[in-house]
């Protein structure tokens, strides 16, 4: 897959270990050496980069993102963050709309959400990877079961966190979360996709999250450090 396991923090080798142990976990290696003969381009380089950043230990906020983008050079293999210096893709101009909506920030000239993983923001896609060009065609193989192993372990942290669920997919996998008791929050909307951003009955455009989510963690002694700012926000 392109990275060692010894590399990760060690909070998450355990999780990732068992998971390439199993018979899902070698179809994924398989299939993914087997799209490296072929020449495919896969993005982003480095699939594990969410749990790299972010140690389960550190993590006060999940985003569940779906799968990277599939365009040359914008995926950076964190949910709805684009490398800097490329365009702001639809859910993400969406995304930071929101933002600046709720908390009254500017808009930021990059839209790598880099930042906020050094804070305890595990951004996090449920596919780690795609193929150049065709959105979900590294779905259905493997890294989903790996993605609610790695959601199962955050969850049944007592630490207080907040699951910021946006759209049918990720709230289908936050269903888990549930079953790890009260400790978490949950805050549900449509996806920022402009397809469903600014519709009933959960539109993302107006959901408060981001706010939301600071003053749950400030009230139980968890910030984010420097909040949901951003250090290329314009002046």
């Amino acid at each position: 897959m392109g990275v060692q396991v010894a590399d990760l923090p060690p909070g998450w080798q355990p999780t990732v270990r068992a998971f390439l142990a199993t018979p899902a976990g070698q179809a994924l290696e398989a299939f993914l050496a087997a799209e490296r003969v072929a020449g495919a381009r896969v993005y982003p380089p480095d699939p594990f980069r969410a749990l790299r950043l972010t140690a389960p230990e550190a993590v006060r906020v999940v985003i569940l993102g779906q799968d990277p983008y599939h365009g040359p050079g914008q995926a950076e293999g964190l949910a709805f963050s684009v490398a800097p210096g490329r365009p702001h893709p639809p859910s993400l101009r969406n995304l930071l709309a929101e933002r600046a909506r709720d908390l009254g920030l500017p808009p930021p000239r990059s839209g790598s959400l880099l930042a906020w993983a050094g804070r305890g923001v595990l951004l996090l896609n449920t596919t780690l990877t795609v193929r150049d060009g065709e959105p979900a065609s590294h779905a259905g193989r493997g890294w989903e079961a790996l993605s609610a192993a790695l959601l199962d372990q955050v969850a049944a942290d007592p630490a207080p966190k907040v699951f910021l669920l946006w759209g049918a997919h990720a709230q289908r996998l936050g269903e888990r979360i549930a079953q790890a008791g009260p400790a978490h929050l949950r805050l549900e909307a449509n996806h920022p996709s402009p397809l469903s951003a600014r519709r009933p009955p959960r539109p993302f455009l107006g959901c408060g999250h981001f706010g939301l989510a600071q003053a749950w963690l400030q009230a139980r002694g968890r910030p984010l450090d420097g909040g949901w700012t951003l250090p290329a926000d314009a002046a």
